[in-house]
């Protein structure tokens, strides 16, 4: 009898053993965000923060990878506090040639407000330097295990894969990656994998000045990398609504969703970022399907599309599955609507 219970209880660690190594906590991250282009990405932060919160995420750095409106920083800052995250390190592009050039969230009016949301940063030259602060973040970990999270362009990441050895670290930007980050994943590519096999353009891919800082990451990145497809059918916004008014992401959504379309939080928006952080934390359910055998075709001035082959490299295609968006958009409108950060 005890030599069976012996057996039992080796047998139940093992299996614990075996579930946890698909889902580890915390994990950690760092977010590239274009903010202020879409509100998703608002709710995205506003997400990551709550996994924070959960013991589920190690934020280790916020990127500001747009420089033609310099003022995303102030609201990554905001919605940090707002969730009591005060000291997460913002980097920022300052290179004004990349980026959406309209401020369709008034980032400027929102990053100006220090007294409303309480954040120490307003313009990107206040914080520091974007490959600077990735080189400091990847020189300190001691391990392979940074998940990096794009939800905006692509400028940040090519900038600190290009680096050059410094003062910071001896190694170049590609030798970093190879040794910190465990993988990329990024919101992009999106309709990429389609029937007629159609080459297409996507924000983030493609515009504001960031294809040619793609294309290298695509064809060059040495990690595995994910392209999320996911969050076009996945409305969120409208549980905003019963959160107090110096909200910093209830006001952000607020703002975008009036200047941009003349609508309401009621009517809500497509959760495109929120479902890449989704994707990187939750780890793969039944939500995606993950395409493995293949590779993204990308061209600069044709657009991308997803080769399906029988060779396995390192690029997965992500696609959200379809039937679960009521399930889906109710959880996201659950984690982003916390009322008691509110100072």
């Amino acid at each position: 009898m005890r030599y069976y219970l012996l057996f039992i209880l080796i047998v139940l660690l093992f299996s614990c053993s075996n579930n946890e190594n698909s889902k580890q906590y915390p994990i950690k991250v760092i977010l590239d965000t274009d903010m202020g282009s879409d509100c998703d990405d608002v709710g995205a932060l506003a997400l990551l923060n709550e996994y924070a919160n959960q013991g589920k995420v190690n934020i280790l750095g916020v990127i500001y990878s747009s420089g033609a409106v310099p003022y995303g920083t102030g609201v990554i800052d905001a919605i940090n506090r707002y969730y009591d995250n005060d000291n997460i390190p913002i980097g920022a592009n300052n290179d004004k040639s990349v980026g959406d050039s309209i401020d369709k969230m008034q980032t400027e009016k929102l990053s100006k407000d220090t007294a409303a949301f309480r954040n120490r940063y307003i313009n990107n030259s206040d914080a520091t330097e974007q490959t600077e602060l990735l080189r400091s973040i990847l020189s300190n970990e001691n391990n392979e295990n940074v998940i990096y999270i794009t939800i905006g362009h692509t400028k940040g990441l090519y900038d600190l894969l290009v680096s050059k050895p410094d003062s910071i670290s001896e190694l170049s930007g590609f030798e970093l990656v190879d040794k910190k980050i465990e993988k990329w994943i990024a919101l992009g590519a999106l309709n990429a994998k389609n029937s007629n096999g159609y080459y297409v353009k996507d924000w983030n891919f493609f515009f504001n000045g960031t294809a040619k800082y793609t294309k290298y990451l695509v064809d060059s990145f040495p990690k595995p990398a994910y392209f999320v497809d996911a969050g076009s059918n996945i409305m969120t916004g409208k549980s905003l609504m019963n959160t107090p008014n110096g909200n910093i992401v209830r006001t952000a959504y607020r703002d975008w969703l009036w200047n941009v379309e003349k609508k309401t939080l009621g009517d809500q928006r497509p959760s495109w970022d929120l479902m890449a952080v989704y994707f990187a934390v939750e780890k793969p359910t039944k939500y995606f399907s993950i395409f493995e055998n293949g590779y993204l075709d990308f061209n600069v001035e044709k657009g991308c599309k997803w080769i399906v082959n029988d060779t396995v490299t390192q690029q997965h295609y992500v696609l959200q599955n379809q039937g679960y968006e009521s399930e889906l958009s109710d959880y996201l409108n659950k984690m982003i609507c916390k009322p008691n950060y509110e100072k």
